[in-house]
């Protein structure tokens, strides 16, 4: 069932309508998360068709299986990296081989890598990557210099607070001065610590002081859900270039196409596109779990539909899974005006 999607007051529009990273124009300046499962070659297929959105980011990538990976297969590396759009974010290692790993992303038409620095996942951290390696300054400093060295074109970097701890904040600041000296285009801030995961709220209020302490442009992350909402937080914003939408993204893949004018939605034609563009890009038994962890997400803009996300996560089959979702679209269910993920 089709259904409008109310657009903000004009002044939401306004806000984040382009910026410019290393000479190139991102209009908008409203860009999609990266998200481990979920911002996979289908979703962001299905994204880029939806529209609205400035750049995309893929999943957290292993840089040395890069090397092995087919960039025309694999749904991790398939997209067009050409239109600069799609930033390939990468989870480094102190010895990772860099030039290796960069050069191949350059020989593929990349032009926009990011440096996940942020991840907090048990398993990352004791490869000494994502937050870990933000810890250790040594070998952060060592990681963005070698990054910068070798990469001519964008560089970001995705960070959180770091460690929660009375001294939190020099160590922060000691750490984003590393990333300004190296030379990187922007930093994309999720003001959260480590062991917060997503169990606190993002301190969006914070983002004018990290501002304070560096030249280097800052992109705001975390508990983001739309135009309305970054209205309310206009005043904290205000230092950012871009926002940056990561979970309500993949409830509402339509989010930023409706973040200037109304759009018309039909639900059922947006789940059915992610599943055939999943079970298009991935063998059946991994289709069938990301289009199940897809619809956990999905369920949530719905009053009942919990029930829906229950059916599908119990199916055994893609078949099934594609029954269960038939028969919930077919009873026109109504989209809830702010779905909640609190619990998600």
């Amino acid at each position: 069932m089709s259904q409008p999607w109310a657009n903000p007051d004009p002044p939401a529009t306004v806000m984040f309508a382009e910026c410019v990273l290393r000479g190139r124009r991102f209009v908008p300046a409203r860009f999609c998360a990266p998200l481990a499962g979920y911002t996979h070659s289908a979703f962001r297929r299905l994204v880029t068709e939806l529209g609205g959105c400035g750049a995309l980011w893929t999943e957290m990538l292993d840089g040395p299986q890069i090397l092995s990976e087919s960039f025309a297969a694999s749904p991790w590396l398939r997209g067009d990296p050409q239109t600069g759009n799609l930033f390939f974010q990468l989870m480094v290692r102190p010895r990772d081989p860099l030039d290796r790993i960069l050069n191949r992303l350059g020989e593929h038409g990349v032009n926009a890598v990011d440096l996940n620095l942020a991840c907090s996942a048990p398993a990352i951290r004791a490869q000494a990557a994502g937050s870990a390696l933000f810890e250790n300054l040594s070998d952060l400093r060592a990681a963005i210099g070698e990054a910068r060295r070798l990469w001519p074109g964008i560089l970001t970097a995705k960070i959180r607070l770091g460690r929660r701890s009375p001294d939190w904040q020099s160590h922060f600041a000691e750490r984003l001065h590393a990333l300004e000296d190296a030379g990187v285009d922007a930093v994309i801030l999720h003001p959260r610590f480590f062991q917060d995961k997503f169990k606190r709220r993002a301190q969006l209020e914070l983002l004018p002081w990290a501002a304070s302490l560096t030249r280097l442009p800052l992109i705001a992350n975390g508990d983001l859900n739309g135009p309305e909402h970054v209205l309310a937080l206009a005043e904290a914003l205000r230092p950012a270039i871009a926002v940056m939408l990561g979970r309500m993204a993949v409830a509402r893949p339509w989010i930023f196409a409706a973040w200037d004018h109304p759009v018309d939605v039909d639900p059922a034609k947006v789940w059915g596109k992610l599943y055939q563009y999943v079970i298009e890009d991935f063998p059946p038994a991994v289709a069938r779990r990301r289009i199940q962890m897809f619809t956990k997400y999905f369920a949530a803009n719905f009053a009942f539909g919990h029930r829906f996300y229950v059916a599908v996560s119990n199916a055994p089959s893609l078949e099934a899974i594609r029954s269960h979702a038939d028969e919930f679209f077919a009873r026109g269910p109504a989209l809830l005006a702010h779905p909640s993920l609190a619990l998600l």
